[in-house]
């Protein structure tokens, strides 16, 4: 039993290891967690383009349900407002529909949505779903692994909620609706020759991050370098960075932002 145990977490951890330069730190890949588990994220964001420094902390809870279907559940807290404080929350579900695998690569699409409430006042056209503006959004994700190198393409439509249900900030625009589009690319670095589901994972990425408002056509593009250490195939940190190199859209959300995330994976924990 001690050795089929032992063999069970190698083949997990290869399967981690070998999927890992698809944990982008930015976006989602089109690939999903393992069947029957559950993942705990606490992620922190600190931006410097408002007067001073300001942050927002997401914990978020993962569920893998089967190999095509996982969700994603998160609350948003942050002192962008002054006071530290809860703004909302946010539902995300990923639909695997295509997997073409061959030896040392394989090919994926899915499908994922996203509603989410916010209180927070706005004050651009930019829409983020993620702590700034209640919405909802959806899109497609195409995600290729090449041995070592993954690369990953998302689309996505996102609609906020109208101004009934939003607040804004005096004589600012408000947003409605918008184009968003990423091509995320993960390397792993180490190890060089994978021998134990217990060696660490160290990954680089560089991530191309847009967004295009189709009504005023206004628009943004970021670039977002990262690192990510990967501990005994279950413990994740990741530390990026993303700013603007080119765009015209005004008190955009996101600019100038680190991100700095804790995540812990437990396998086969749902029934």
């Amino acid at each position: 039993m001690r050795r089929i145990l032992t063999m069970a977490l190698i083949l997990i951890g290869a399967c981690n290891h070998s999927f890992s330069q698809e944990l982008y730190v930015f976006t989602e890949p089109a690939s999903n967690m393992p069947t029957k588990s559950i993942g705990v994220r606490l992620t922190n964001e600190g931006m410097f383009n408002n007067p001073g420094f300001v942050s927002r902390t997401v914990p978020e809870v993962m569920f893998g349900f089967n190999k095509n279907l996982m969700a994603h559940a998160q609350a948003f807290l942050s002192d962008m407002d002054g006071k530290y404080r809860l703004e909302g929350g946010s539902l995300y579900a990923k639909y695997r529909f295509l997997s073409i695998d061959e030896a040392q690569s394989h090919f994926r699409a899915a499908a994922f949505g996203r509603i989410s409430t916010s209180k927070r006042p706005g004050f651009s056209r930019d829409i983020n779903l993620e702590g700034d503006n209640s919405g909802w959004q959806a899109g497609l994700i195409f995600t290729q692994l090449l041995h070592k190198l993954a690369l990953s393409a998302t689309l996505g439509y996102a609609d906020a909620f109208g101004p009934s249900d939003k607040v804004n900030r005096f004589n600012t625009p408000k947003p409605d609706k918008m184009l968003s589009y990423s091509l995320s690319s993960g390397y792993l670095v180490l190890p060089f020759v994978y021998k134990d589901y217990k060696e660490p994972n160290f990954n680089l990425y560089f991530e191309l991050l847009g967004k295009t408002d189709p009504g005023s056509g206004e628009s943004y593009l970021d670039l977002a370098p990262a690192v990510q250490v990967i501990l005994n195939s279950r413990t994740r940190i990741d530390l990026g960075y993303r700013f603007q190199a080119t765009g015209n859209m005004a008190n955009r959300y996101l600019k100038n932002m680190y991100l700095l995330r804790a995540e812990f994976n437990f396998f086969n924990v749902l029934k």
